[in-house]
């Protein structure tokens, strides 16, 4: 429990793909202030901005190779091939083919989130305490990073969570959103329920990884990628409508 709020367990939903099973979040739609108009900042988080969302759920953890596995019937012979630990060298259009496969499997809606939904969830939502990163003030309480990270990603839920129950959202690995980046986005956002440009050459990912500083982990830091782009510190975390 963070800041006097407990989090209930009917705010879960557990799916299960073969056997491996993953749960996620409930998190209640309301309005927040995207973004930073911190001097620290970079360009891009600012300005900060008013946001209005509607409910969504997002996923506990990042997903992680053995969830991958069993919906793409493949398996990555990788040295970070750990079963519990986060999948990472798949673009923003693999997470497509891996999306369509798990909805086949289980009749539902998964999706990325958008990058407005992501940092909501990353802050806390409804229950955030304004911390710096996701979970706390200190990286090394909630996020691996350049300094703790061990030179690959770590396994899931090792650190604390954030106020909604959520891990590993500063740091292990970056998570694609579902947006396009925009680098002046924030100037001419929609306020409700944005879903970044229309068009553009990257996609957003966020929460930085075991390879970034601790300014790259914050909750309003951003980066992007080319859809196509693979890496060893990026991977993603999966979104559901309520309906």
């Amino acid at each position: 429990m963070l800041c006097g709020f407990a989090v209930a367990a009917q705010s879960y939903q557990t799916f299960s793909v073969l056997g491996e099973s993953f749960a996620m979040r409930f998190v209640e739609g309301g309005t927040f202030r995207m973004g930073s108009n911190d001097a620290k900042a970079y360009s891009d988080e600012k300005p900060s901005h008013q946001v209005t969302l509607s409910s969504y759920y997002i996923g506990v953890t990042e997903v992680t190779w053995e969830l991958w596995e069993a919906v793409m019937n493949n398996y990555r012979c990788n040295s970070y091939s750990d079963s519990r630990k986060p999948i990472v060298k798949v673009s923003w259009n693999e997470c497509q083919t891996f999306i369509q496969k798990l909805n086949e499997i289980t009749g539902k809606k998964f999706r990325l989130p958008t990058e407005a939904e992501w940092e909501y969830a990353a802050r806390g939502g409804k229950n955030s305490c304004g911390y710096k990163f996701a979970g706390g003030d200190k990286i090394e309480d909630v996020g691996w990073y350049h300094f703790n990270g061990g030179g690959e990603a770590d396994y899931i839920k090792r650190l604390r969570s954030n106020e909604l129950g959520l891990y590993d959202m500063s740091g292990n690995v970056w998570e694609w959103c579902s947006d396009w980046f925009g680098e002046n986005y924030y100037s001419s956002s929609p306020s409700t329920n944005p879903q970044g440009p229309s068009s553009g050459t990257y996609r957003v990912v966020r929460g930085g990884s075991w390879s970034s500083r601790s300014g790259g982990c914050t909750v309003t830091s951003r980066n992007y990628c080319t859809p196509s782009k693979y890496s060893d510190d990026v991977g993603f975390r999966l979104a559901m409508d309520t309906n």
